[in-house]
């Protein structure tokens, strides 16, 4: 084992954190503003014997050893195991590239969905309707070759290839694809922007046209404005009552959910956090609110999580919105702290739990729905949504019709 490896798995072991800032969730990131982390010192006998083990593998280990980068992570990740909390993890540097560009809601792309409709198959584009890749040529149902002259394999996943897609905004990618209905390839160059990717989409309900429907979901950088504009356009094309579907979203970032529950909320607690060695910190409402009153249902499930409980705690703890679901919401209250480290990859820590404005516990309690739907098989196999259904009658009883 050479020195260099020696002296840098030791710093990795002592969990000397290099801290940058970021404010970010998705069960294990929901995230309040970072602190600077400190070196812990440990007794050298200490680790003097996790060498000596070492030193023994080393020697007589039959088959391939890890390399030095796996060692510091397998280190990392062996040392988190022993707090047995789920939501305390280690996340490698692809992964949170991944997660920031999420959590942003923004990233340098072409704007299209990549898709592989069976292990192997080919991967197959749909542009996005006014981003680059439509405005370049880019087809419903392309199918991607090559990448700046790198072929598209089998066995490459699609997140590879979205990565190999992605870039810095304003540099130029080239796709090989072959158009639907034509034999021979074509090459397109699209000048990466900006994409907007977002957290949320809006109709009226064509059963009833009075109830404007918003699906949210996740708790991103846009999330808050987002909703914002999808209040106020579905205002303007008559509704008078709002669904707002946050089934499977599995949370975000903290001051996203705070925003998103101050456009339903005048004044008073969206949710208290605790935290060791800070004690209680209040998330309140402000006066301004874009549907103070409007009749107003939320749609829950399992998947229904973290920064969404927040919201759904608050609407239904205050009595502005009613509840629906299939069952009680996952129940994941808790903060991370994230840590970024030096190579990109980061550490998330628990410091904080959530309580609604009751004072109700979400982390591993969950909220229960105001309105218990039992879904059917029968609906699942003819494709109705039965919550959703329950919501319309709801809002429906509640309006008088």
């Amino acid at each position: 084992m050479s020195d260099k490896l020696r002296n840098m798995l030791a710093v990795v072991l002592m969990i000397t954190l290099a801290v940058s800032a970021f404010t970010a969730g998705y069960f294990t990131n929901d995230f309040m503003e970072l602190r600077g982390g400190g070196t812990l010192v440990r007794d050298q006998r200490d680790f003097d014997l996790f060498w000596e083990a070492w030193g023994r593998i080393d020697s007589t280990f039959l088959g391939e050893l890890p390399t030095s980068k796996q060692m510091t992570y397998g280190a990392i990740r062996g040392v988190i195991a022993l707090l047995d909390d789920p939501y305390t993890v280690f996340v490698e540097p692809v992964a949170r590239q991944h997660e920031i560009q999420s959590l942003q809601g923004k990233f340098g792309g072409i704007g299209a969905f990549l898709s592989r409709l069976e292990e192997g198959g080919d991967i197959v584009l749909e542009p996005m309707p006014g981003n680059p890749a439509e405005a370049a040529g880019i087809l419903s149902q392309d199918v991607l070759l090559a990448v700046d002259g790198t072929e598209v394999t089998a066995v490459m996943t699609v997140a590879e290839v979205a990565d190999m897609i992605k870039g810095d905004i304003g540099t130029i990618v080239t796709l090989t694809v072959r158009h639907p209905q034509e034999s021979e390839p074509a090459e397109i160059s699209i000048t990466r922007a900006a994409i907007l990717d977002p957290s949320v989409s809006y109709r009226l309900l064509p059963e009833d046209e009075t109830i404007g429907y918003i699906r949210l979901s996740r708790f991103s950088g846009e999330s808050s404005q987002e909703v914002n504009k999808a209040i106020l356009d579905l205002r303007d094309q008559g509704a008078e009552a709002l669904i707002l579907d946050m089934r499977h979203n599995g949370g975000g970032l903290l001051e996203a959910a705070v925003d998103v529950a101050d456009h339903f909320l005048t004044d008073g607690p969206i949710l208290y956090q605790q935290s060791q060695g800070e004690g209680e910190r209040v998330y309140e409402a402000t006066e301004e609110t874009a549907a103070p009153d409007t009749p107003l249902v939320l749609l829950v499930d399992g998947g229904t999580a973290s920064a969404a409980e927040i919201v759904a705690g608050a609407l239904q703890d205050r009595e502005r919105a009613i509840l629906i679901g299939g069952s009680d919401t996952f129940g994941k209250g808790s903060v991370q702290l994230v840590f970024d480290l030096s190579d990109g990859s980061s550490v998330h820590v628990t410091s904080a739990r959530w309580y609604t404005p009751d004072r109700n516990q979400i982390d591993q309690q969950g909220l229960h729905p105001d309105i218990l739907v039992e879904i059917t098989q029968a609906a699942i196999d003819n494709g109705r949504d039965e919550v959703l259904e329950r919501a319309v009658v709801s809002l429906q009883s509640e309006s008088g019709e």
